[in-house]
């Protein structure tokens, strides 16, 4: 077989098949925030409950996030705030990289290398001492 020439090589990939994932990305995240804005989390019997609130009655560091992500699709950013802080950061960093996601991929560019292991025990650090000090009583404030 012939090895491919170097300008076939180089030849930018068609725009709509650079935008499929970036797009298909934003299209389910909309749908996610669609429904939890249609579909209440603060009225019971919607969504399962906690299973580390439900057997030890500790918030973990995702409790409150639906009724966060409720209150940011209806305008609410101080309650947002008050349900699960961590989640609105999480969801403004998420924006940011998607938006970084899709100028590279307008660009041309190849997408961002994966982040190193230091980041993720770091994410994890973050979560883990989020749900310490909200189950705090001196941590209250971040209860949901």
């Amino acid at each position: 077989m012939d090895a491919p020439t170097p300008s076939a090589a180089a030849a930018p990939r068609p725009l709509a098949r650079r935008l499929a994932a970036p797009l298909g990305a934003l299209a389910a995240a909309t749908a996610a925030f669609a429904y939890v804005g249609a579909v209440d989390p603060n009225e019971p019997g919607h969504y399962p409950v906690c299973p580390l609130l439900n057997l030890t009655g500790l918030y973990c560091p995702g409790c409150g996030g639906l009724r966060s992500a409720h209150a940011v699709v209806h305008g609410d950013l101080s309650a947002a705030l008050g349900a699960n802080a961590l989640a609105v950061l999480a969801y403004a960093v998420l924006a940011a990289v998607w938006t970084a996601w899709l100028t590279r991929a307008v660009r041309d560019r190849p997408p961002p290398r994966p982040l190193a292991p230091v980041w993720w025990w770091s994410l994890g650090g973050v979560m883990l001492v989020f749900s310490v000090v909200r189950n705090l009583p001196s941590g209250a404030a971040l209860a949901p």
